[in-house]
Formats: structure tokens, C-alpha cells, sequence
């Protein structure tokens, strides 16, 4: 694609990035086809080539983003499936991040607008705010209907919706208050080629809050391979929220300070891996190499961070399951988190590991489109989301399975919402199949000792 980018806004490490994935893109429209929003719209200005379009005009030009352009880009998932299906490689995420952080700086938004994102901002990256958020919600729920009904307040009708599916969810509460970080006790070592194994595990914000038995799990699993499990002493957000709400100043310094941390952790002795259980964590901090390459304290730094991380199921694909229990015949409907499948490439892996486990594992056909969480999209864009809520649900239940799994707790929420299945994390039955406790909702499939 032809570019008009004059020195001056090349200049801009930013505007650079975007400009030459701009130019990579030939117009093919593949990526139309794997868009989840041109798939419900029909629209081509909700597809990454029509928003391609926008972000370019937008940069060339240095004009100030309209109403128009911005309902557009904000319908934008970052699901990442048209990266994953580009045959030009075309990197959208450097096009639709730098497009986000242009309206976040020079677009005035609607009061009520300001207000929600302010408030999002503000809130989820805190485990301690987003705990006092979930009890004044469960508060507010008998006015869910009245929320519903009023347009200006459907993102608050959305929020208690999630707040109360969580609440329904005897696994996604908040825990007992307690050290937020310790050094695990190591078990006796079963496998010999994971002894010398030392990993942290990155618990981020959200998910100890909505469901903290994940990482609980997580910790059981990988001990239980004789893995040595570390946690940060002081774990700030990764900064994806605020990322993908366009406030790059408050991701970046989310960023800085994590790397701080795993800096901190480094010292102590050396990792062999950041284990993330949220794969839009995992996302996020894969690309801090990218994110901070222009700060010359960080960037070295932040890129080594990077490299350490990686999903669960790919530690345990590299070393190995422990010794499994015998379960009972279970089918597995897998959803594959667009964060994982298409923002970290991890595609394989999570099927692998569980058929590994024992599990009969079922995809649905339309696995690479998304369910409609993608962070804080859900309450954003609560029409469209529910749309791709319900689509990504009836795909799964026509699996016939006994557990949905996923990689990602907002997919799991937004999935768990249709009801009529449990809906758990993939480490959560890795542990169940290798003796530990099942996940809410199997708990009459008790496993048998081989």
C-alpha cells in the first residue's frame, strides 16, 4: 500500500512502526474473512483493511480523528485473527495501536465515554479496587434490568451481567486475603528432567480476583512435575488494559515497573521461563521488547523479559506431563483464546497437552473467530460482543462436551455467561488429570489412581 508519510512524522518511533506495516498490506482483503466484526457487519470499514485505511488517512494527514473513524477503530477486537491469515504478514497490532493512542490523544470523546473509560482504567489494573468494584456491583444487580433498558447505561448493564456470573461461579471469587507473593514450598521432584526447572509465575490482575483457583492450579501442576514455582513480591498490571484503551503513557509505566520486578526476581536466580495463565497478559508481555525498544533503560531489559515468557501449556509441552490418575471419559470443547491463538501464536500446544492428559478434545469449526471478551471490549461494545458471545457458545455446545476449556479468564467469563456447561482453564484439568482436585462442576468425575 502506497504511503505518504512525510521525515518529520517518520520521526515518531511510532508512527514508523505503523507506516511500514501500512505499506506491507497489498489489499487482498483475506483478513475480511476472519474479521469477527466484518463477519457480523458486512461492513468494510469494521474489517482490518478498511481500518488500515482510516489509521493511514488519519497519520497522513495529521487530522483530527472524527466521530466516525473512531466508532470504527473502537469496534476493533485486536483479536489478531487477520495477522494470523495474512499472507503479506501485515503486523495490524502496530496499525490499530498506534490508530488507538492517536484518538486517545487528540479526540475529545462523549462525557459518559470519558466517564466508563476513566473508570476502567482506573479500576481493573487494581487487584484491591477491582475486589471493592465487584462487591459494589453485586450490591447493584437487582438494577441490571433498568440498565439494560437505558442505551446510556448498557455498559454498567454489562458489567453487572459479568460481576454476576462470576458470583454464580463457585470458582470465580475472590480469595481469602493472604500474602500476595511467597516463594512456593517445592514438592519432591518426579520428573527428572524438570528438577533443575525454576520458573515465575505471572498472576497478573484480574484473574486473582475472578478466579484464583487458575494459578492455584497452575502451582500444583508444575510442582507436581518437580518445577520450582516463584512469585514476584511486588506484581503490578502488565498494562494491557490500559493498552488497548489507548493510554500508552499508563501501559508503558505498567510496563517499566513489571520488568522492574522480573529484574528484581532475575537476581535472585534465573528463570527458565514467566509462566502466564491470562493469555492477554501473556500477549502484552511478549511485546515489551517491542514496547519499550526505544528506552535505553529498558530496552535490553524488557526484551529478555520477553523472552522468558510463555503460556502454561507450552511449559508442560516442553517437559512433560507428570504421571496421570485415571479420569473418567470426558470431552473437552476447546476454545482457543484469540490472545493465544493469533497474539502469541500458540495454536498447537493446549490440544496437544490435553489429549495428552487423557482428554477427548473437540474444536468447533469457527475456532478462530473471537467470543467477544477481548479485555474490556464486552463492556465497551456490549451489542457486538454479545453477538460473538452467543455465536462462540452455540459453536461449543455443539461439540456435546462435558467441560469447555480456555486460556484466558475473560473468555471463560464471557463463554460462562450462555450457561448450560462448566467452563474452566486448561491448567485447571491438566492438574485434575495428574491428581488434582476436579474443577468446579465436575466434581462427581472423581479420578481413580492407575
Amino acid at each position: 500500500m502506497h504511503t505518504r508519510f512525510d521525515a518529520a512524522q517518520l520521526a515518531d518511533p511510532a508512527t514508523a512502526s505503523a507506516a511500514g506495516a501500512i505499506r506491507s498490506c497489498v489489499h487482498c482483503g483475506f483478513c475480511t474473512a476472519t474479521c469477527p466484526t466484518y463477519v457480523l457487519l458486512g461492513n468494510e470499514l469494521d474489517s482490518p483493511r478498511g481500518r488500515i485505511y482510516l489509521v493511514k488517512e488519519m497519520l497522513e494527514t495529521s487530522a483530527k480523528p472524527t466521530p466516525q473513524v473512531v466508532k470504527h477503530l473502537d469496534r476493533c477486537l485486536s483479536c489478531l485473527a487477520c495477522e494470523t491469515h495474512c499472507p503479506s504478514g501485515v503486523s495490524y497490532r502496530r496499525i490499530i495501536d498506534t490508530g488507538r493512542a492517536y484518538v486517545e490523544e487528540r479526540y475529545r470523546r462523549p462525557l459518559r465515554e470519558r466517564l466508563l473509560r476513566s473508570l476502567l482504567a482506573a479500576t481493573l489494573p487494581y487487584r484491591g479496587r477491582m475486589r471493592a468494584a465487584m462487591a459494589l456491583a453485586a450490591l447493584a444487580r437487582p438494577l441490571a434490568g433498568l440498565f439494560e433498558r437505558t442505551p446510556a447505561l448498557r455498559p454498567l448493564a454489562t458489567l453487572l451481567a459479568l460481576s454476576g456470573a462470576c458470583a454464580r461461579r463457585p470458582s470465580l471469587r475472590a480469595p481469602r486475603a493472604g500474602p500476595q507473593a511467597r516463594a512456593l514450598r517445592p514438592v519432591p521432584a518426579q520428573r527428572e528432567s524438570a528438577r533443575a526447572v525454576r520458573v515465575g509465575l505471572l498472576c497478573g490482575c484480574v484473574g486473582p480476583v475472578l478466579a484464583p483457583e487458575i494459578q492455584a492450579a497452575c502451582e500444583r501442576l508444575l510442582q507436581r512435575a518437580g518445577v520450582e514455582v516463584v512469585r514476584l513480591r511486588r506484581e503490578s498490571c502488565c498494562g494491557a488494559l490500559a493498552h488497548h484503551l489507548g493510554r500508552d503513557a499508563q501501559a508503558l509505566a505498567m510496563a517499566r515497573a513489571s520488568v522492574d520486578a522480573w529484574d528484581r526476581e532475575l537476581a535472585a536466580g534465573p528463570l527458565a521461563a514467566i509462566v502466564v495463565t491470562a493469555s492477554g497478559c501473556g500477549t502484552q508481555v511478549r511485546d515489551y521488547g517491542h514496547l519499550l525498544r526505544d528506552d535505553p533503560r529498558y530496552a535490553v531489559r524488557a526484551a529478555r523479559v520477553a523472552a522468558l515468557a510463555c503460556d502454561v501449556t507450552e511449559l508442560i509441552d516442553r517437559i512433560g506431563l507428570p504421571p496421570r490418575v485415571r479420569l473418567p471419559a470426558t470431552v473437552v470443547g476447546y476454545h482457543a483464546a484469540c490472545s493465544l491463538q493469533h497474539g502469541q501464536k500458540v495454536q498447537s500446544a493446549p490440544v496437544r497437552v490435553l489429549s495428552a492428559a487423557g482428554f477427548e478434545v473437540r474444536v468447533p469449526a469457527d475456532a478462530h473467530l473471537c467470543c467477544g471478551s477481548a479485555g474490556v471490549y464486552n463492556i465497551l461494545q456490549p451489542g457486538i460482543a454479545a453477538e460473538l458471545g452467543t455465536r462462540k457458545a452455540a459453536g461449543l455446545a455443539a461439540l456435546a462436551p462435558d467441560v469447555v476449556a480456555a486460556g484466558n479468564v475473560g473468555c471463560m467469563v464471557q463463554i460462562g455467561k450462555a450457561g448450560g456447561f462448566p467452563v474452566v482453564h486448561v491448567a485447571q484439568l491438566l492438574d485434575w488429570a495428574t491428581g488434582g482436585p476436579p474443577p468446579d462442576g465436575l466434581e462427581a468425575a472423581q479420578p481413580r489412581a492407575e
